[in-house]
């Protein structure tokens, strides 16, 4: 009797033992093939990015940013200026801001927005942004939407439209050239530039001509941006 329950036990240990250098090698085999999988992914990365990867890694990168903005409560930064200097700084907090709730494929350079809202605006003096917060002249022709009569063309069917806030204004801006099929050109040059990792402000304002009449429009907002030092 105790013959067969020494043999049992032993072969209960000696199963035992057996199932555990099973697992032993299965973990061993595990972490060997992740290990490998990490080393050609860090060398792949390294010397042939993965275009894929990279685009997916930077997608999580700006989910988290959105995610910080939501914890931190960020709100829209007052607009407050009383010239020209303290403008550019207004604008420039409120895109910043904007870049926080706005993929990184639909961002518009820093210096063109600002050039642009100070050339389109007398630098925040005009009577649109004034009373209406309007920083670049948008023209709307549905009587529903809140605007504005130009003075020296009160009996035209279009206004130009009226914000809550100015940094609306900027915003409305920003998605205009996102959506707006006359700025596709933009959309496509900006999204080279993107891959390429540098801004070339003449290539995408020769591609923004559908904004204004004047045929050296573009020639005035790069101008505007060397004049004031924009980055």
């Amino acid at each position: 009797m105790d013959s067969s329950i020494n043999s049992a036990k032993k072969a209960n240990a000696q199963k035992s033992r057996s199932t555990s250098l099973n697992i032993t090698k299965w973990i061993f085999a595990t972490l060997i093939v992740a290990v490998i999988g990490l080393a050609g992914s860090f060398i792949g990365g390294t010397f042939y990015p993965n275009p894929w990867t990279v685009e997916k890694l930077e997608d999580q990168f700006h989910k988290k940013e959105l995610s910080e903005v939501h914890l931190l409560g960020l709100e829209e930064p007052e607009f407050e200026y009383t010239d020209k200097e303290s403008f550019l700084q207004a604008t420039l907090k409120c895109v910043q801001y904007l870049n926080y709730t706005t993929d990184r494929l639909s961002r518009v350079p820093t210096s063109i927005i600002i050039a642009m809202a100070g050339v389109e605006s007398g630098w925040g003096t005009s009577r649109f942004a004034t009373e209406g917060n309007a920083l670049f002249g948008v023209r709307t022709w549905d009587e529903n939407t809140p605007r504005m009569k130009a003075k020296g063309n009160p009996d035209a069917a279009w206004g130009v439209k009226k914000y809550v806030t100015k940094c609306q204004s900027v915003q409305d801006m920003i998605s205009i050239l996102n959506r707006h099929p006359a700025y596709e050109e933009f959309r496509i040059e900006r999204e080279k530039q993107i891959d390429k990792g540098k801004w070339d402000y003449r290539a995408l304002m020769v591609r923004m001509n559908a904004w204004s009449t004047n045929p050296e429009y573009a020639e005035i907002i790069l101008q505007a941006i060397v004049d004031n030092k924009l980055p």
